[in-house]
């Protein structure tokens, strides 16, 4: 059994993935090949944004928008402590200060009830996580940063394709940024990331730094780096892309089969009304979640944990909050326990995972 199988996807995909393969190969035009335009007009589209700039990576993308708002020594960012390193690393990375607040209970996205408290006259952006595939409530956090003259950005690299109130994912703000990351809903076979944002002077920012500052070759602007989203990527996230919305019909329905057959004592992910989710992960909270995981091990079950240690907790933070602080993100680090989830998973398997799970919180939980 594969926590993510990526082998079955490809088989199922096969022909048209080697065709669109080699016809990148034939042609030779590794950067900057026609399928990244075509990707990036295709998933603007699908967002429904003016533009979508592709990138080498999530995090290249998060990072390249604080770039283009000149976010830098002395700025703060507000952002969620229960999420990938990334998120706060390029913050820090541009010599800012990553602010963080604690998440809901029910969702584990940002509260945006703690927003406001946390602005400072240094704040100057608010960068909202979706987590495992679900929006987090970006009304009330763009209007917060409205109210308060903000750029907002989300950070989308878990929830492409999922929708808050119609609106898909990464079209909620200012900009949204995603990854391709293997693993994800929406994945290539390599790293790679997109910007999506209305703002045409924004798109044009991008596009530059993704090309070291260029505007024109070898005439740089600004300083920037090495970005750029490689056309094979683009080559395979088109065929993937294809079949997208068919695969998040089929996590949500094996979504709502886990959800079905959780046994007692296991917390399921909790999907607001106004959401739909992609599943990037499906993750459960459970107590003694350690002993848990060892028992699902030893029956060939495997597991994620998504994520051990919240942000606050890390050392390369350890001087920018006290550890003391933001109890639901800290509880939650403890608790979650990401299942096996892709879209070719049966119930047959899903069974075996479901009894093996109750087996394991008879004994532990």
């Amino acid at each position: 059994m594969r926590f993510i199988d990526l082998q079955t996807q490809y088989e199922t995909y096969k022909e048209e993935m080697d065709r669109a393969i080699a016809e990148v190969l034939a042609s030779c035009q590794f950067i900057n090949g026609p399928q990244v335009a075509k990707l990036e007009s295709t998933l603007a589209h699908y967002v429904g944004v003016r533009e979508a700039v592709g990138f080498s990576s999530g995090t290249d993308s998060l990072l390249a928008v604080l770039m283009a708002w000149s976010i830098g020594p002395g700025d703060e960012v507000i952002t969620s402590p229960f999420t990938f390193f990334s998120t706060a690393e390029v913050i820090a990375l541009l010599g800012a200060k990553p602010v963080f607040v604690d998440v809901r209970d029910d969702t584990l996205n940002m509260d945006p009830h703690q927003v406001e408290a946390a602005i400072t006259p240094r704040t100057r952006a608010i960068m909202p996580v979706s987590i495992f595939g679900q929006c987090a409530d970006m009304t009330s956090i763009h209007a917060i940063a409205k109210k308060h003259d903000l750029s907002c950005l989300e950070d989308g690299c878990q929830s492409f394709g999922g929708t808050h109130h119609g609106r898909r994912s990464c079209g909620l703000s200012h900009a949204g940024a995603t990854s391709f990351f293997p693993a994800k809903a929406l994945g290539g076979y390599g790293d790679g990331g997109m910007v999506f944002t209305d703002d045409a002077d924004l798109a044009l920012q991008l596009k530059s730094i993704r090309e070291h500052g260029q505007k024109v070759r070898y005439h740089h602007m600004r300083l920037g780096m090495n970005g750029r989203l490689d056309t094979l990527q683009a080559a395979v996230l088109l065929v993937k892309f294809a079949h997208f919305e068919d695969e998040i019909k089929q996590r949500q329905r094996i979504a709502r089969y886990y959800l079905d057959h959780l046994p007692a004592g296991v917390r399921g992910p909790v999907v607001l009304a106004e959401n739909q989710s992609v599943y990037s992960q499906f993750t459960i909270r459970i107590a003694r979640r350690d002993q848990v995981q060892a028992a699902l091990q030893q029956e060939g079950i495997p597991t994620a944990i998504h994520y051990p240690v919240p942000l606050h907790h890390q050392p390369a933070f350890a001087n920018i909050i006290d550890k003391s602080t933001l109890p639901i993100a800290t509880r939650a680090a403890q608790e979650v326990l990401s299942l096996p989830m892709h879209p070719f998973l049966t119930v047959e398997q899903q069974d075996r995972i479901l009894d093996a799970l109750a087996r394991a919180v008879a004994q532990h939980g």
